[in-house]
């Protein structure tokens, strides 16, 4: 059996080139927002072949966001999707999603994700919270912060035993509790102030040539302590497993 909190980081993707080269990857800041050591973290970057470990081996799922679209389909996809479903339909274990991650467990367990009606999502945006569906949660506590968002796809129809916990102007679907320990995110707690001024500088032209404003959208990104405190208690849940 594994340690106590013995955390996989299921790899989807990386971060974008320009970010990654200035600041790191999703599982370098995944550990720094958990408050752990990168090396204490399991990480299997399964988009580059890395096989999936054995859930005996780990106590708890962290599945990356990505710059690929889950709608691509492709084979390490598909397998992780269906790995992550028999975790959350036995409760093997916490698994938190975020962003891709949150669209790949919502797709195995059978929801549909596809480009969000509402367009592209990105920058520092309000999340809002249901306080009746999060009564009680151990993981969403705040009601209402701001997060970090950049995608395009989105959970636009959710599994049919997923319970919605948050929503934003643009995404109905912001955080959703697929089981007793199961969450996924569309938002990036992981992110930090300077990451989300990176990625939204990374793509400045492509947000302008949508008719998005990415000077604005730059200057209206602040720190999001309350996301990062979710992603440390997802820790703790973990530890307590």
């Amino acid at each position: 059996m594994a340690q106590d909190g013995t955390i996989l980081v299921l790899k989807t993707g990386d971060a974008l080139a320009p970010v990654r080269a200035q600041y790191g990857d999703f599982d370098l800041w995944i550990a720094k927002a958990l408050g752990v050591a990168r090396e204490s973290l399991n990480v299997a970057s399964v988009h580059e072949g890395d096989p999936i470990p054995d859930p005996e081996s780990v106590d708890g799922v962290i599945v990356t966001g990505s710059p690929l679209m889950v709608t691509a389909a492709p084979e390490w996809s598909e397998a992780a999707a269906r790995w992550l479903a028999k975790i959350v339909e036995s409760d093997a274990m916490p698994v938190l999603g975020i962003c891709y991650g949150h669209q790949l467990i919502a797709h195995g367990l059978g929801g549909q994700v596809r480009s969000n009606p509402n367009g592209r999502e990105t920058g520092t945006v309000e999340t809002r919270h249901d306080p009746l569906a999060t009564a009680g949660d151990p993981l969403i506590t705040e009601m209402t912060y701001p997060t970090h968002m950049s995608h395009v796809e989105s959970v636009v129809i959710p599994p049919s035993d997923a319970q919605v916990l948050a929503t934003t102007d643009l995404e109905p679907h912001a955080a959703l509790r697929f089981g007793p320990r199961q969450w996924g995110v569309q938002y990036h707690p992981e992110f930090d102030e300077e990451i989300m001024r990176g990625y939204l500088r990374t793509r400045f032209e492509i947000i302008a040539s949508e008719g998005g404003d990415p000077e604005r959208l730059i200057e209206q990104v602040v720190e999001t302590p309350a996301a990062t405190r979710m992603l440390h208690r997802f820790g703790e849940i973990v530890a307590r497993a």
